[in-house]
């Protein structure tokens, strides 16, 4: 049996990709560069983009149409190329930005989420470049509490790459997984899907020069901790909690897997949110309802800064329900708290910067 160009293509021209149901000819995705060598076949096949989802299934379904129309004896090389430049590797996605500060908690409910908003604008009313990234892909909140639910993030072309430009509120570039998925639905994804929509979110985007670059993190510890840890190399991380013993208790749990020697990710210092209650009526009064100075005495048996106690007042859920963080009201109570917050983890960042080796990735063994 004989070979040529023409018989490949009139086989591949059966084969259709399913992103737009044109067959692999129609669409151009065949390269022109079909090389023969008896019964040795190779070529290209162009897609898109480096991270196509059908790349694996078109290049098989090719394969086997191959020996299916010609002949099994046929042997198939079959490259996979882009019209898009790849994604960096891993440990060169965000070049141009300074600090990368996770923002976590051991459990849900503590406020975490708020704080990450209130420290961003804090941080950039305070002069510095500051983008959010909103890791919680199960739970985004952060387009409420900027008030941008319905902003669509577009797409640019910068270096032959198509990059997502984050939404700008307040002085804050942001990005959210909320912005991609119905808000009336739940995100019923897999953990590695998970993974791959958040590292999309991370390196095809163009978040530009950063001083501070915020990932709120989910609630706990799960897949998407290990993702982060594994594609960014993280200056530090922030811990919320509340002073209740059974916050604190996950907050220590969550403190651990970041120091142990895998993850080895410096702590930046704890923030003891809810610390205190203090009625609008009563401005001077502080109420300790979910107990008194539990971070401080957590903080100061982890050996770890205390970086900031914010107080529980009404104006708080009013402002990210309305999508006015309160860290915009620098003469409240909890304005100034933010504010302070802003500037204790800043100098814990120098000092961390000046005293310790950078961060390395989580390796996969």
């Amino acid at each position: 049996m004989s070979l040529y160009p023409q018989l490949i293509l009139d086989s591949l021209a059966t084969v259709r990709y399913p992103g737009s149901g044109k067959n692999l000819v129609e669409a151009g995705m065949i390269a022109d560069n079909i090389r023969i060598d008896g019964m040795k076949v190779s070529f290209s096949i162009i897609f898109d983009k480096p991270t196509d989802p059908f790349m694996k299934s078109v290049i098989k379904s090719a394969e086997a149409t191959i020996h299916t129309r010609i002949s099994k004896e046929v042997e198939v090389l079959i490259t996979p190329e882009s019209r898009q430049a790849p994604r960096p590797e891993t440990g060169k996605l965000l070049p141009q930005v300074a600090n990368i500060i996770g923002i976590s908690s051991g459990k849900g409910g503590v406020g975490k989420s708020t704080v990450a908003a209130n420290l961003a604008v804090s941080l950039a009313r305070l002069g510095y470049r500051v983008g959010l990234l909103d890791a919680d892909i199960f739970g985004p909140s952060m387009p409420k509490m900027f008030q941008v639910e319905d902003a669509r993030p577009y797409s640019e072309e910068i270096g032959g790459r198509d990059l997502i430009v984050p939404i700008e509120r307040y002085g804050v570039k942001l990005l959210s997984i909320g912005f991609f998925v119905d808000p009336d639905q739940a995100t019923l994804w897999r953990g590695g899907m998970a993974s791959n929509a958040l590292k999309q979110l991370i390196g095809d985007a163009n978040w530009g020069e950063l001083d501070y670059f915020l990932i709120d993190l989910p609630p706990g510890t799960s897949d998407i901790h290990l993702t982060i840890v594994q594609t960014l190399a993280l200056t530090g991380v922030v811990v919320v909690s509340t002073p209740q013993a059974v916050a604190l208790a996950d907050a220590r749990k969550g403190i651990n897997m970041f120091t142990n020697d895998k993850v080895n990710v410096p702590i930046l210092g704890l923030v003891e949110n809810m610390a205190w209650f203090t009625p609008a009526e009563l401005p001077d009064n502080r109420y300790y309802i979910f107990g008194r100075e539990g971070a401080k005495r957590l903080a100061e048996e982890m050996q770890v800064p205390l970086l900031g106690e914010i107080p529980l007042v009404q104006s708080i859920c009013e402002s990210g329900d309305n999508g006015t963080p309160v860290a915009l009201n620098e003469d409240s109570i909890t304005g100034w708290a933010f504010r302070q917050l802003a500037r204790n983890m800043v100098q814990q960042v120098e000092r961390r910067n000046a005293e310790q080796a950078p961060t390395k990735i989580v390796r996969v063994h």
